[in-house]
């Protein structure tokens, strides 16, 4: 996996039937409710601020669901598979339009961040 990208594809293998979607994350807890959001795509991370405190997983609860609710995807699409205890993660995305292909799955991701970004 690359660490000096926001947004990579891996498609579906025999092992691995579905294609994911990896998007890497630097995580600002402590945020006020106002600020709570996507703030910014980088090419090396997306930054996300949560209101949440960095404790007893609360931070990551808030993180999903704040990713999901931009995605427009249920929560159980979403995994934290690395950083759990750390500001930057890396979020593995499993969803149907995920295998639409490499291409069209990064453009649509972006989108949805950006306008979640801009919204913020």
């Amino acid at each position: 996996m690359a660490s000096n990208r926001a947004l990579w594809y891996v498609a579906a293998t025999k092992k691995s039937p579905h294609g994911t979607l990896y998007v890497r994350c630097h995580v600002k807890p402590g945020a006020s409710k106002c600020r709570e959001g996507v703030t910014a795509v980088n090419e090396d991370a997306v930054e996300v601020c949560v209101s949440a405190q960095a404790r007893e997983g609360e931070a990551n609860k808030a993180l999903v669901k704040i990713l999901s609710e931009v995605l427009d995807l249920p929560k159980s699409d979403l995994q934290i598979i690395q950083g759990p205890k750390s500001r930057q993660k890396t979020i593995a995305v499993v969803a149907p339009w995920v295998n639409a292909g490499e291409q069209e799955c990064l453009t649509q991701v972006k989108a949805y961040l950006d306008k979640a970004s801009s919204d913020a």
